[in-house]
Order: C-alpha cells, then sequence, then structure tokens
C-alpha cells in the first residue's frame, strides 16, 4: 500500500467503524466476495489488509474469498490497483454513487460530516457500511418506480440486479444481491431466471418473499446501455460482479 497515488485513509477508525458494525449487525445484510478482480485478474488489495478487517469484525475468511461489505465498502479504499474504470475507490470517493441514490456527493466518503470529524473517534453518527446499505438494501429488495430490474435462480436462491437513478444524478446505481445460503424460496431447485417486477415466484401463505431475504453484494455507478446487461442477466443465470458461491 505504499505506491498509492493518493493518500491512503488512517486504518484505525476504519476498524472501530467495522467494530461498530458487528455489534450492530450490519454485517449479514451482505454476502462474500473475492477480491480477485475479472478484469485486472490480481487482489484488490492485499492479503495482510484483508484479515484485519475479517479480524476487526470477528469474521473468519481465507485470503482472497471474504465478507463483501468489508472488502468493498471498506477495503477498495485502500486499493492502488487501477482497472479499466479507474481505481476501486471511486465508487465511494468521486460521488457519482451517491447522488444516483439521491444523497449529497460526499454521503459515502469515510469522513462524511454526518459521520463525525476526520480521525474522530467512532460517535453517534453511521458508519460508511450503515450509510451504504441503508440506500442500496431498499432498492435492491423494493425497487423504485421506473427502476430497471432483472432477477435470475441459480440453486433455487433468487438473485437480483437494478439499476436506480435518482432525479439529477449523472448515471444509474448498480445495485446486486442474491439470497443467502440456506434459503431457497424460489422454487424447487435448479436454475432458472425472470425478469420483475412481477417475475418472482408465489410462495406460501405467512412465508417472508424471496425479494425480502436478499443481501448485498455489491453496488457501483454503471454506464453503457442497460438492455443487454439485463438480457443477460436473466437468460444466462450465473454469479457476477466477483461474488461467490456462499453468499
Amino acid at each position: 500500500m505504499t505506491d498509492a497515488p493518493f493518500p491512503l485513509p488512517a486504518l484505525a477508525p476504519v476498524l472501530d467503524a467495522v467494530r461498530r458494525d458487528t455489534a450492530a449487525g450490519h454485517l449479514a445484510l451482505w454476502g462474500a466476495s473475492t477480491l480477485i478482480d475479472e478484469h485486472t485478474g490480481v487482489p484488490s488489495i492485499d492479503a495482510a489488509l484483508f484479515d484485519t478487517l475479517h479480524r476487526a469484525a470477528g469474521v473468519d475468511a481465507d485470503f482472497p474469498v471474504g465478507h463483501a461489505g468489508l472488502l468493498h465498502v471498506y477495503g477498495y479504499w485502500y486499493s492502488t490497483v487501477p482497472t479499466p474504470f479507474g481505481y476501486k475507490r471511486d465508487r465511494w470517493h468521486d460521488g457519482s454513487l451517491a447522488r444516483a441514490f439521491g444523497l449529497p456527493a460526499d454521503a459515502f466518503h469515510l469522513d462524511a460530516p454526518q459521520a463525525g470529524r476526520p480521525g474522530s473517534a467512532p460517535g453517534p453518527g453511521p458508519t460508511l457500511l450503515a450509510r451504504v446499505t441503508a440506500a442500496a438494501l431498499p432498492v435492491l429488495r423494493r425497487p423504485p418506480a421506473g427502476s430497471l430490474v432483472a432477477d435470475a435462480v441459480l440453486d433455487g436462491r433468487l438473485s437480483r440486479v437494478v439499476l436506480h437513478r435518482a432525479p439529477g444524478a449523472d448515471a444509474p446505481a448498480l445495485v446486486y444481491g442474491i439470497e443467502p445460503s440456506g434459503f431457497g424460496g424460489t422454487g424447487a431447485g435448479g436454475t432458472g431466471s425472470a425478469a420483475s417486477p412481477g417475475g418472482e415466484p408465489a410462495v406460501p401463505p405467512g412465508s417472508t418473499p424471496a425479494s425480502d431475504r436478499l443481501v448485498l453484494l455489491t453496488t457501483f455507478p454503471f454506464s453503457g446501455d442497460p438492455a443487454p446487461l439485463l438480457e443477460e442477466f436473466a437468460r444466462e443465470p450465473m454469479l457476477r460482479w466477483n461474488a461467490v458461491s456462499r453468499s
């Protein structure tokens, strides 16, 4: 991490935030991810930082597969590996993702105003993981009117991608998630696809709809034509965007 083209955040406040997230139960709302980027073929952060983040959360993980929230929301701030789309931290730093959710441009900064002063001890303000989860999870589970949505069933589990853009935003946010392992409420098993809205299979009376069990895997600003992405997502069910099967 010594060759960073930009200043790296202080680690101690981030680890304090991770401990707060763990105590609050935020980690349960995210799945699992690999650090091996599909475009670069190399880990986005090193094994030492990977271990430090998971140790602070009390999560057992074997590099490079770990907790998607810890890696994407916190770990990416320390990634110095360039990708075809820029640096991993850009999604949080440049403001485009926050604006896609209808939030101020700095809403996903580690030191956003609502989270306390830069370098300050944890206070009453929400952590970055809490802020991202609060913005993205409702969009995933109950996509707002006007959002573009595609569903696919993987081994009986619902997976979903949503493209959502708040008024005035330059680009939509892509939000991706899946039912956690151990749930198969979308069907009797196997793999299939369905378009949303209206594509989710019926559930027995009194049970929780599959969409209400979805957990987050990633979110980032999307550019390009959404039609091919949504069509392929529904037609070819598979794990995407660095997600792994134990999510």
